[in-house]
C-alpha cells in the first residue's frame, strides 16, 4: 500500500544542543505534515556510549538529527558517524555551530553531515532545510516504480580489462540507441573511468552521492555529475590516495534505487573485491558481469567469484562471464574456461590490446565509426540489451573463429 504524507513518521534526534534551542527545532520540525517523535542527549554518543532509542525512533521513515559541534568537534564527528551506523541509508544529520571555521564546516561534511545551521538558531534556516526534505520524502513515497537496468562490471582480477568494457558499452548505448547512461567508477580511489573518457572527475564523486542519498534528488544529482561530449554522464572516484572514506552498503543500494529512476541504464565499474559495498551493488545489479582473460590466474580466480557469488542469494541468475581477449596468443580453450566454472560463457571479446592502449591514452573510446571486430561484437551487445537493431559496423579484419554470443 503506498505511504501517504500524512502519516510519514520522523524522528528528531538532538545531541548536546542547549535545551531551549533543541525545544525550538522539535517544534519547527512538528509543522510539518509528518508524525514526529523526539528524542534529546545531553552528552555526545558514540558505539562506546550507547544511548536507548525507543521503538518509535527505530520504526520512523526517518530520522533527523541536530548536533552541536561547538562543545567537542571530534565527539561530534564520533557522534555522527555512529548516528550514520545506526540509521544508515535514513538518517539526515545536520551540524549546528557558531563557528564559520571551513575546517570545522569540512570536517563535519567528511564525517556525514549533509545539512549546516549557525547560532543562533534561525527557525527560517531550518526550514529551508526541512523544505527540501519535505520534497525528498514525497519523491520517495510517491515515485514510480523505478524501470532503469543497472548493470555492474566485476573483473576477478586486475588487469583484465573491466574499464575499458564498462566504458565502451556504456558509450555505445548512448551513441547508437540514444539512451541515458549513468557510469559509475565504485574504486574507493585512483579508478580510470574518467581517465579513459578524457575528462575531468575531481568534482564528481560517486562516494558524496551515497552519503547524501537522504537529501538526493534529481537536481542534487546532476550537480555531481560529470558529462562527457557523448551525452554519457559520469561518477569518478577519487583520484588521489588516501582521500576514500567507507561508504555504507545500504546507502549504497538507496542509491541505485534512486538512479534506476533518472537513467536508463546504470552501469558501475566495481573493483576486484567482494567487499560488503560490492555485495550491495551485485544485490541492486540486473545483471552482473564477470570480466577474466584467457589464462591460468584469470581462470582460477573467475572460478572462486563464481563459487562465492553462488553463495549470494539472487545473484546464480544475473551472472553473465566475460572472456575478454580470446584471440590472444596462447589463450586457454573457452570450453575448459566452462568446465572449470561450470557456467556458460555468454560473451566472448576479441583480442584489441593495441588500439585499445591507443584509446586510453588519447582518453578517447573507440568510435562506432571505426570498422573492426571490437565495434562490431560491442554493438551486438548493445542491441541485444535494448532489444531493438542499430547498424553495427562490418569489421575490416576477417572474423574471429569464435561467435560473441552462446
Amino acid at each position: 500500500m503506498k505511504q501517504t504524507m500524512s502519516i510519514f513518521q520522523a524522528a528528531v534526534i538532538t545531541v548536546c544542543v542547549e535545551p531551549e534551542t533543541a525545544e525550538r527545532i522539535v517544534d519547527a520540525i512538528e509543522t510539518m505534515p509528518w508524525a514526529v517523535t523526539s528524542s534529546s542527549f545531553e552528552a555526545y554518543i558514540s558505539a562506546v556510549r550507547r544511548p536507548y532509542f525507543g521503538p518509535q525512533v527505530n520504526v520512523a521513515n526517518a530520522c533527523i538529527a541536530v548536533v552541536d559541534y561547538d562543545l567537542d568537534s571530534a565527539q561530534a564527528v564520533e557522534t555522527t558517524k555512529y548516528l550514520q551506523q545506526l540509521f544508515p541509508g535514513r538518517i539526515t544529520v545536520i551540524a549546528l555551530s557558531g563557528s564559520r571555521n571551513p575546517d570545522l564546516l569540512l570536517m563535519a561534511m567528511r564525517a556525514g553531515c549533509s545539512e549546516f545551521l549557525n547560532k543562533p538558531f534561525n527557525s527560517s534556516a531550518l526550514g529551508e532545510t526541512l523544505a527540501r526534505l519535505e520534497q525528498q520524502y514525497s519523491n520517495t513515497a510517491n515515485k514510480p516504480i523505478a524501470n532503469g537496468s543497472i548493470l555492474s562490471f566485476l573483473g576477478v582480477k586486475g588487469g583484465v580489462g573491466t574499464t575499458t568494457l564498462a566504458v565502451h558499452l556504456a558509450m555505445y548505448l548512448v551513441q547508437s540507441h540514444a539512451k541515458k547512461v549513468l557510469l559509475i567508477d565504485h574504486h574507493e580511489e585512483l579508478g580510470h573511468v574518467c581517465v579513459y573518457l578524457g575528462v575531468d572527475g575531481s568534482r564528481s564523486p560517486y562516494s558524496e552521492v551515497v552519503r547524501n542519498v537522504s537529501r538526493l534528488d534529481s537536481e542534487l544529482l546532476s550537480g555531481f555529475v560529470v558529462k562527457h561530449a557523448s551525452g554519457l554522464e559520469v561518477l569518478s572516484s577519487p583520484d588521489v590516495c588516501g582521500a576514500s572514506t567507507p561508504i555504507d552498503p545500504e546507502s549504497v543500494t538507496r542509491t541505485l534505487e534512486f538512479l534506476r529512476g533518472e537513467y536508463d541504464y546504470v552501469i558501475i565499474d566495481c573493483p576486484s573485491m567482494l567487499d560488503a559495498t560490492t555485495l550491495a551493488v551485485v544485490n541492486a545489479s540486473s545483471n552482473v558481469y564477470l570480466v577474466a582473460t584467457p589464462e591460468i590466474g584469470a581462470i582460477r580466480d573467475l572460478s572462486r567469484f563464481v563459487d562465492k557469488l553462488m553463495q549470494v542469494e539472487g545473484s546464480n541468475g544475473k551472472m553473465q562471464v566475460v572472456i575478454n581477449r580470446v584471440s590472444s596468443r596462447y589463450a586457454v580453450n573457452v570450453e575448459h574456461i566452462e568446465k572449470a566454472i561450470r557456467l556458460p560463457v555468454a560473451i566472448r571479446l576479441p583480442n584489441s590490446y593495441a588500439e585499445l592502449v591507443r584509446s586510453v591514452n588519447l582518453g578517447e573510446p573507440i568510435s562506432l565509426k571505426t570498422k573492426s571486430e571490437f565495434t562490431t561484437q560491442f554493438m551486438q551487445w548493445a542491441n541485444t540489451l535494448v532489444g531493438s537493431t542499430a547498424e553495427v559496423p562490418k569489421p575490416k579484419t576477417k572474423a574471429s573463429i569464435f561467435a560473441m554470443w552462446m
